[in-house]
């Protein structure tokens, strides 16, 4: 494998950001797509735990860490991220145009306000969630953190001091030390404390184990999905779109029906 080439685009990708700067149709039921997200989350009753998670490698030796744009947007009672269009794909945002709108008024009220249609970078990256094998490859989505905090910050030194983590057959897995924090208002939530690494070892020791899982054709686009533009504009106006399970479309408040289906 081109281990360098490999560690070289994953530090230069580091490097670039540090310095800031359609609808598909579903492969999955929910359940099994829920089996396909990588969590780094500790259950209610734990403040403390480990995850061990192990970074597959991509078939051309690219970066494994695919940078995605997503608006964070709080609907339906909880806090959902929602691909951002215009950032990912120069296309039209509706999101992104509320964003604009309020920026460009002036008015520290619409700044605040306009805090949560601005479109975030995340990172996507295919692993193996060591504690649920069976499950086959997953996706890791974790945002970028401008202060360099953040959890590809706690990644980055390993690539630097060891190589490609990566790589399947002398690669390494990365131990993930979680713990609870608290937000001003009481709420729980899970942090990513340290990251550190294992021995180096092969992504299965059964080679045909192994071999399935590298080359595995799914992608991120195959599990996070993009909704219809419909769909992000009732979200602009303030609306919660609706499943039809009858018509398979999404039913918006003016009884309109998208014309996009799953």
């Amino acid at each position: 494998m081109a281990t360098n080439n490999v560690l070289d685009a994953v530090l230069a990708q580091y490097e670039t950001s540090k310095q800031g700067g359609s609808s598909s149709t579903s492969k999955f039921t929910q359940e099994e797509r829920m089996k396909k997200y990588f969590a780094a989350i500790l259950k209610d009753n734990e403040k403390q735990g480990q995850k061990r998670v192990r970074i597959l490698p991509t078939p051309d030796g690219s970066s494994p860490f695919k940078e995605v744009w997503f608006h964070e947007i709080f609907i339906d009672g909880k806090w959902q991220k929602f691909y951002d269009p215009a950032k990912n794909d120069n296309e039209r945002s509706p999101l992104s145009e509320v964003y604009d709108e309020l920026m460009s008024t002036g008015k520290d009220s619409d700044k605040e306000l306009a805090k949560q249609y601005k479109p975030r970078k995340f990172y996507i990256v295919k692993v193996i969630d060591r504690d649920r094998e069976e499950d086959g490859v997953k996706f890791w989505r974790f945002k970028h953190n401008y202060k360099q905090e953040g959890i590809f910050d706690k990644i980055i030194p390993i690539y630097k001091a060891k190589g490609d983590v990566a790589d399947s057959e002398k690669g390494r897995d990365l131990i993930l030390e979680l713990t609870k924090a608290k937000t001003p208002k009481g709420a729980f939530y899970t942090v990513i404390q340290t990251v550190m690494y294992d021995d180096p070892t092969s992504v299965h020791e059964d080679e045909n184990t192994m071999n399935e899982w590298v080359s595995d054709k799914l992608t991120w686009e195959d599990v996070y999905s993009k909704k219809p533009i419909e769909y992000l504009e009732s979200i602009a106006r303030g609306e919660t779109p609706r499943w039809d399970s009858d018509a398979g479309k999404y039913a918006y408040s003016n009884n309109e029906v998208s014309n996009v289906t799953m």
